[in-house]
């Protein structure tokens, strides 16, 4: 299993949170998306390493960038 961390920038309420969950939901590989809207962090557990590139391009097509 691996796990890697985010932090989403531009949330503001539970819509944004079920937006990003939705498309990072659908990146190749990813078993499970924990977004918090108060921190903004998110968390995706795959069984093997997703592609940051596609967490950030998934974040970015849901309206939300991601910070760094």
């Amino acid at each position: 299993m691996s796990t890697a961390s985010y932090t989403v920038v531009g949330m503001t309420c539970g819509h944004c949170v079920n937006a990003v969950t939705e498309e990072v939901s659908a990146v190749p590989g990813v078993q499970t998306v924990d977004v918090d809207l108060e921190s903004g962090g998110l968390t995706v557990s795959s069984e093997a390493p997703v592609d940051d590139a596609a967490v950030r391009a998934a974040v970015e097509e849901a309206g939300y960038s991601l910070a760094g």
